[in-house]
């Protein structure tokens, strides 16, 4: 299975924007192959991000594992804070 990362190309929310880059910087360096999937240029993504979220106003980055919801940039930050990245990515 492959990590998708649900984001946002159109934003003006410099938070989002930074958590997002985050994200990407942090997968990328420990060589962790992703998809990212821009839900502004498909509504098919967005509702698809928002129902494996469980969450119909869910906002991006979310993260999934295939069909299986990870969780959203808090619960990304906490399993890197707790070491347990891996475990959060179903790896």
């Amino acid at each position: 299975m492959t990590v998708k990362v649900f984001f946002t190309s159109v934003s003006g929310s410099l938070e989002l924007k930074k958590n997002q880059e985050r994200i990407f910087s942090i997968l990328t360096s420990k060589k962790i192959p992703f998809e990212a999937v821009d839900i502004s240029q498909n509504t098919e993504d967005k509702d698809l991000m928002r129902k494996r979220a469980g969450n119909p106003t869910a906002l991006p980055p979310q993260i999934c594992n295939g069909d299986v919801y990870c969780g959203d940039f808090t619960a990304f930050e906490n399993a890197i804070e707790m070491e347990q990245l891996e475990a959060f990515l179903k790896l």
